[in-house]
């Protein structure tokens, strides 16, 4: 648990506290009443916000889930369970959270219009079963009883106020935990996530679970607000509107989800007193919703952008007197090599991309794979790192085979890999992504110690905030702190000025020492080349076609003419 983690949980916990002690000082009872809604509203665009706005899918049955806790809380006030409302809201969350389950297994195959039909199907459903059945209690009219002290209007607002101080807090934490980063990866990048060692259907399914039993308790507070419900309070509608909204206001964020509820609770109200028609606001939901898709910016995110330009350009700045000390490198076993490719295979088709490939990376080593385009550099590194499983021939890290062997579980044994192009979630901090890419738990000063190392931004720094050739830098500087066995760099250099990319070739001629990784270089700057690799190896039409010390091997006349286009055979003969 960082310091910016407390630092922000204190702030959002505090910052709600405040604002519940001021409407209950300065508004009526009315208002308080209507308020209380809002809040309620808040935790269930929250619960939304964890599967659109972090993970990038698609959930219209959120109210399904929400009416599940409120069926729940409703059976045990009618039962009267013991325990009371606090032990119903957790049990009614409980409930709801198998659903979850069930309705992210879709998502682990099924995106975009299909998972939304998916989803919609379920509230159909819903909709259909609460058709046949009532609530508990609805028709003896026994209302659901609210904690002891806290019975009237403004009481319950304050325990309304608790939860959702709780729930923030606790969002707070998950977001800035790796499994929230591993959220925001999924959404921005499956592929790059995966290289990461995030197992995709763990992320998923926990996005679903945990915004199903946040649900749950939001249906379980609105039992209690309105005392009794009916099937009209969790329909396929509501289910809609609170997407809509969602997307809108950006309900991944704390800002997001009460200027939503507002919407939700408030604006209805506003449009009762302007004797305009109720649908009227679903239309201005549907349009707010289309914009939001349209320009990629909720209204909370435009509040936050307009904030950070007031932001003092100096405050992502580290401090330059205090040293940080790098992590330890890890050592492994010398008596194999780090990467062995041996006859490896990948056709498309009829079409051959790699034939009969074979590299090793020793133990220590930067190797570089250079060759022109098209000559198969990047289908070898996919099938090294298992995007391309269905090659021929082996591919052993150490001594262990990887045939077989998952994306995912490559990762985690030590096979990590950058790319050609920047896959970092911008939504993340530096910070946030180098412990998502270190896949291991660094301290903050070893965090900044390889940041500084690399001449990278400091941990609080927005990666929205910096440019792409930066991003690609700090792409390497994530992967270096995981200390794998094995690292590939594809193209670590585009982007870079000369001076920078100087400077990169020397750091990446340090890494086996510094901090005990091999590296496979993937790169077209043949000066990066000359002044980091030991070792290279020429690929041509998905063959090897030279190996050996970088100085004799791009000298040679078949590699000069295969990457560099130059034919000595035909300048001699002119």
């Amino acid at each position: 648990m960082n310091r910016a983690s407390l630092r922000a949980a204190f702030f959002a916990a505090l910052s709600i506290l405040v604002a519940g002690g001021l409407v209950v000082g300065l508004l009526p009872n009315y208002w308080v009443y209507l308020i209380t809604a809002v809040f309620i509203l808040g935790i269930a665009l929250q619960s939304l916000g964890i599967v659109t706005g972090r993970t990038g899918m698609i959930s219209l049955c959120q109210m399904s889930f929400a009416g599940v806790g409120a069926w729940t809380v409703g059976y045990l006030n009618f039962i009267d369970f013991p325990g009371g409302l606090p032990l119903w809201l957790l049990l009614g969350g409980l409930a709801a959270l198998p659903f979850g389950i069930i309705i992210g297994l879709p998502a682990l195959r099924l995106r975009g219009i299909n998972l939304a039909i998916v989803t919609l199907g379920f509230a159909s459903a819903f909709d259909v079963v609460l058709a046949t059945i009532t609530y508990p209690g609805q028709t003896n009219f026994k209302m659901v009883a609210r904690p002891a002290g806290m019975e009237g209007d403004v009481g319950y607002f304050m325990f309304v106020i608790m939860i959702y101080a709780l729930i923030a807090v606790v969002l707070e934490f998950l977001n800035r935990s790796r499994l929230g980063a591993s959220w925001l990866a999924v959404r921005h990048s499956e592929r790059a996530a995966a290289a990461h060692g995030v197992s995709i259907p763990t992320t998923k399914l926990s996005a679903f679970a945990i915004s199903a039993f946040i649900a749950g308790v939001a249906g379980g507070l609105f039992a209690g607000y309105l005392g009794t419900l009916v099937a009209e309070n969790f329909s396929m509608m509501q289910s809609l509107t609170l997407f809509a909204v969602a997307t809108m206001a950006g309900s991944q964020f704390t800002l997001g989800a009460i200027i939503g509820g507002v919407l939700v609770s408030l604006f209805p109200e506003l449009l009762r007193r302007l004797n305009v028609p109720q649908d009227f606001g679903s239309v201005i939901f549907a349009a707010g919703a289309v914009q939001a898709l349209s320009t990629g910016e909720s209204i909370s995110e435009t509040f936050m952008r307009l904030g950070g330009k007031i932001v003092p350009k100096g405050l992502f700045k580290r401090a330059k007197a205090k040293t940080h000390k790098l992590p330890a490198a890890k050592t492994f076993a010398k008596d194999v090599p780090a990467l062995q490719v041996q006859d490896v295979t990948v056709r498309y088709g009829n079409v051959v991309a790699s034939n009969k490939v074979n590299l090793t990376v020793p133990h220590g080593k930067v190797v570089g794979l250079i060759g022109p385009n098209g000559a198969g550099k990047s289908t070898l590194v996919d099938a090294i790192t298992g995007f391309l499983p269905d090659y021929e021939g082996d591919i052993r890290l150490g001594d262990k085979s990887l045939n077989g062997v998952s994306v995912t579980e490559r990762a985690r044994l030590g096979v990590r890999r950058t790319w050609q192009t920047t896959r970092i979630a911008p939504e993340l901090q530096v910070g946030e992504y180098m412990r998502l890419a270190a896949g291991s738990d660094l301290s903050d000063d070893e965090v900044e110690a390889v940041l500084d190392w690399f001449n990278c931004p400091p941990a609080n720094t927005p990666i929205a905030s910096i440019d792409a050739g930066t991003r690609r830098l700090l792409d390497v500087a994530g992967i270096v702190a995981a200390r794998p066995p094995v690292i590939l760099l594809d193209e670590p250099a585009a982007g870079q000025s000369y001076a920078e990319a100087v400077r990169l070739g020397e750091r990446i001629r340090q890494i086996p020492e510094t901090f005990g990784s091999s590296v496979l270089l993937i790169e077209h700057d043949m000066d990066l080349v000359r002044s980091a690799c030991e070792e290279v190896t020429v690929l041509d039409f998905g063959t090897v076609i030279a190996h050996g010390a970088p100085a004799n091997v791009l000298e040679t006349p078949i590699v000069q003419k295969a990457y560099l286009g130059v034919d000595h055979e035909l300048e001699a003969s002119a």
